[in-house]
């Protein structure tokens, strides 16, 4: 038999009977859209969590506080809440370590702040005038905290947009308006551009002021709860880790590292223990989205197993006028393999619209790779394959004698 003979006969075979070709090829669809829509999920998922991670700043390496360690404590307590990092910490890392392109440390809480019969349970973050180089912030109405402001106790904040929108009302212009926190007043000064996220530790809703300001009107001591430190390079961030462990150990008079009353955390560390956790993700779903495609290929076969029962006498009769072994298998064989085909096929697409409808009426981000799609397309003509191959085979060992007297 030529090619186009078995496409001929393959078109026909599964046209003759199409609500059970349909049903079975609904098995693939449902299987590889799944698998597709699943990966998308996970994809989508780990570039909205890089991005957000990424849009805190670049190159950072984030200093923070924690309890001293004592003998057979595995872990530093209070970790982020201590007072063991000070504006000198600060200070000493940006005039010691050449590495370090700018430094930022910051003081945070979280407060009650009210303005004009409105108030919102916020953070608020005392800032320096390196903070929005550091932490890739931009202004969009009025200008950010300066050096001026630092030295001079400035009560001056900076909105970010959801704070904005909490106090005054949604797209208002609150530059000069003045809002209280812990009953002292602070006058608007800028409003930031917003960069997304919702939750606590969102930029979106912060408000800013001088750090020193905080330091004395919100705190009543001099410490830091984070110092941001960005380095000039991506390549050089293990070593500018490194050599603030070092200063800060010094400073801090501790010998055994292991004791360390503070921790750093690399971006870059952070962005693949997040990657890390989305593979495993979306390897979950795609594991579990795969159980379908599983019950598609049995489906399959039971299908070419039932066809090739139906055919028996016609499966003799070929054999009877010449058909080789090899034409039989080659004929149900390709059937199998074109259902499963034209499933993922049909399974892609619906696959990528569904990803695609998730995206667009703002469910949830999601992203279709390529890679999935030529998976898809493999594990389809595995399928077809595997699950076909006995039922091509049982149809070309057929005696054609005893098939031929089959009823």
């Amino acid at each position: 038999m030529t090619i186009a003979d078995i496409l001929q006969e393959t078109a026909t075979a599964i046209s003759a009977n199409k609500a059970r070709s349909g049903l079975t090829i609904l098995g693939i669809v449902i299987g590889i859209s799944s698998v597709i829509a699943m990966v998308a999920i996970g994809a989508g998922a780990q570039g909205s969590i890089e991005a957000r991670i990424e849009s805190i700043g670049s190159n950072l390496v984030m200093v923070q506080p924690g309890f001293q360690r004592g003998v057979g404590m595995q872990v530093s307590s209070g970790r982020g809440a201590a007072r063991t990092l000070t504006q000198e910490d600060a200070d000493s890392i940006m005039q010691e370590i050449t590495l370090a392109k700018a430094v930022a440390p910051e003081l945070s809480g979280r407060y009650q702040v009210t303005a004009k019969g409105k108030n919102t349970n916020t953070s608020v973050v005392g800032a320096t005038a390196a903070y929005p180089e550091v932490r890739n912030i931009e202004i969009d109405q009025g200008s950010f905290i300066t050096d001026q402001n630092l030295r001079s106790l400035s009560k001056v904040a900076v909105l970010g947009p959801t704070a904005r929108d909490d106090l005054f009302g949604e797209d208002a212009n609150p530059v000069g308006q003045v809002i209280r926190i812990k009953n002292i007043e602070f006058k608007v000064i800028g409003v930031t551009k917003a960069k997304g996220g919702s939750g606590f530790g969102s930029q979106d809703d912060m408000i800013f002021i001088p750090l020193i300001s905080a330091q004395r009107f919100l705190a009543g001591d001099n410490y830091v709860s984070t110092i941001s430190v960005q380095a000039s390079d991506s390549e050089s961030m293990s070593a500018i880790q490194q050599q603030i462990t070092d200063l800060l150990l010094a400073r801090h008079r501790i010998s055994d590292s292991t004791l360390a009353d503070f921790s750093i955390l690399n971006q870059a560390d952070i962005i693949a223990t997040a990657s890390s956790i989305t593979d495993t993700f979306t390897l979950l779903l795609a594991s579990i989205a795969a159980i379908s495609l599983l019950v598609g290929g049995i489906g399959i076969m039971n299908m070419m197993l039932t066809t090739v029962t139906e055919r028996t006498r016609e499966i003799g009769l070929r054999k009877a006028i010449g058909a080789k072994r090899r034409d039989i298998n080659s004929q149900f064989l390709t059937e199998a393999i074109a259902l499963t085909f034209i499933g993922g096929l049909v399974g892609i697409i619906l696959g990528w619209l569904i990803a695609w409808g998730m995206t667009y009426f703002g469910v949830l981000q999601t992203k279709v790779s390529l890679s999935s799609i030529f998976l898809a397309f493999g594990v389809a003509a595995a399928i077809g394959i595997i699950f076909g191959y006995y039922p091509a085979r049982r149809a070309a060992s057929l005696n054609p004698i005893e098939a031929l007297r089959y009823e």
